[in-house]
């Protein structure tokens, strides 16, 4: 099975990764943006349309290129990148939007997925430190949960099936064990 983990920053993502593969035998494919840091790209201080759109590129390859692969579980999906790019544009008054191109990559890359696990914003946060961005970070959770509920870009309807997990880092497991028919 092909798992993709989505939801804004500093919700836990990796941690329930971490968490999922100490128990499941799946490979764990880190989001992009560490896998780009690693290769030398320089980011600038804080979310860039450009930034963002190497990203989207890249967590589109990376699905792509797991096809063969079985059980494996990235961290992010393009959906991450198109609610950022959504919110960042927006912030700097123009709407982003994927040309042609980039629109069939991601469909195709979502294709490969088999389960998108998304993880909400939870009220009041459960990671007791303080993330940086809280702003940018309550705007992209609304925007992927509009995404995943409304599906505008017709990105979903033969795509990934889309599971909501919350609660305590066991819950989440344990959720998504029985979203997924898995023990």
């Amino acid at each position: 099975m092909h798992i993709a983990v989505t939801g804004t920053h500093g919700i836990g993502k990796t941690t329930f990764i971490d968490d999922f593969t100490s128990v499941h035998d799946y490979q764990s494919v880190p989001e992009s943006y560490w896998l780009l840091e690693q290769q030398g790209m320089p980011f600038a201080n804080g979310a860039t349309i450009t930034d963002l759109e190497v990203q989207l590129a890249e967590s589109c390859k990376l699905i792509l290129n797991h096809d063969d692969d079985r059980d494996v579980i990235f961290d992010r999906c393009p959906l991450d990148f198109l609610a950022y790019l959504e919110v960042v544009s927006a912030g700097e008054g123009f709407a982003w939007l994927p040309s042609g191109r980039e629109l069939a990559n991601i469909s195709k890359a979502l294709a490969m997925l088999d389960v998108v696990i998304f993880v909400p914003l939870a009220s009041p946060d459960e990671i007791p430190i303080q993330i940086e961005r809280p702003r940018l970070r309550s705007q992209v959770d609304r925007c992927l949960k509009t995404m995943l509920r409304e599906d505008d870009l017709g990105l979903l309807h033969n795509g990934p099936r889309i599971v909501e997990v919350a609660g305590s880092r066991a819950q989440r497991v344990e959720m998504a064990n029985s979203l997924l028919g898995l023990t």
